[in-house]
């Protein structure tokens, strides 16, 4: 599933000026977080002309966007993509396969959404979370790491601004990008939109962000500027195979902010902070001999989550009961203070 911008009517300069608004995204968060590491599903997400090239043109007009870079050259177009919701990483329950995906139901990672019928049929004893208990050196786990079919990338800041995101906007947001109204993208665009615009569950501070730099001031608003950012990364794709657990450490500070990538036409990302969660760095080692590095989130109170969520069907435990833990895919990110 592919989106493509169309060309300009308008020309945007981007200026490496005062305002953080017109700060090249790499710019910006060596400014903000110049302590702060760039994971790699950041830097996957940002096109390597916006990070070098200063004289960076983007157009916005009714008709779509187009990117254009290099001492004002206009760029040949780029494309974006929007991915089915497929899951980057997967675990299993008593060594059964994992083939959960993001659609057609709810992102997994959304706690107010009942499991639908199409994931507990499709897969009814498997799921990307496991228990906390279970999270130690030794444990051996099936796991199918995958790259995620989601291809799109951050735009500009002021780019990203410009375009509306709500539900009384969808109308203009496809006409901007060329997505026919009831073709499989515009779903999946209107879902990403209804989701943002929800209120969240108890507890939960949630936020969509729509570039990298309102990613960044929505984390350090509620973490401060002395923070860890990270995510998961795999050596290769690899087909389902055990793995095992070789270390885990648990990443300082009290609070996260967790990013989940979203299906749209361009990066969105549906940011939460929750209470009582902690974040931990898990080394895997595949029977293949492959190494990876997997964050992973336990949530330690889930009594506000929907008693039918995917969770609590597959470990077969009830809301607020123990703590539940989960993998993040390789395009999502988590933000934690030192």
């Amino acid at each position: 599933m592919e989106f493509h911008f169309l060309p300009i009517f308008t020309f945007l300069s981007l200026a490496l000026v005062a305002s953080h608004a017109a700060l090249p995204s790499e710019v910006y968060w060596k400014s903000v977080l110049p302590n702060t590491l760039m994971p790699k599903a950041v830097k996957d997400l940002l096109h390597p002309e916006w990070m070098e090239d200063k004289s960076t043109s983007v157009g916005v007009g009714k008709g779509g966007v187009n990117v254009g870079a290099g001492k004002g050259k206009q760029g040949g177009g780029t494309n974006v993509g929007v991915g089915k919701g497929g899951v980057s990483v997967g675990t299993s329950q008593k060594g059964k396969p994992v083939y959960v995906g993001v659609s057609p139901g709810p992102v997994p990672f959304l706690y107010k959404y009942a499991a639908t019928e199409n994931q507990l049929h499709d897969n009814p004893n498997v799921a990307l979370f496991f228990l906390e208990k279970d999270m130690h050196v030794g444990t051996k786990m099936n796991l199918h790491f995958i790259k995620s079919t989601n291809a799109a990338t951050f735009l500009p800041h002021m780019v990203a601004k410009s375009i509306p995101f709500a539900s009384d906007k969808i109308p203009d947001i496809l006409n901007r990008f060329s997505v026919k109204p009831n073709s499989v993208e515009a779903e999946a665009m209107k879902k990403t939109i209804k989701e943002c615009e929800e209120p969240g569950i108890t507890g939960e501070e949630k936020y969509c962000a729509t570039s990298l730099e309102s990613m960044i001031d929505f984390s350090t608003s509620k973490l401060g500027k002395n923070v860890q950012a990270m995510s998961t990364e795999v050596e290769k794709e690899t087909q389902l195979q055990e793995y095992r657990i070789a270390g885990v450490k648990k990443m300082a500070g009290g609070d996260t902010v967790i990013c989940h990538k979203q299906s749209y036409a361009y990066a969105v990302f549906y940011c939460h902070k929750t209470h009582n969660t902690k974040a931990y760095m898990i080394s895997l080692k595949g029977t293949d001999g492959t190494a990876a590095k997997a964050v992973a989130v336990c949530h330690k109170d889930t009594s506000a989550w929907n008693p039918k969520h995917l969770a609590f069907q597959v470990l077969k435990v009830t809301p607020g009961t123990v703590p539940i833990c989960h993998f993040l895919p390789e395009d999502h990110i988590v933000w934690v203070s030192n």
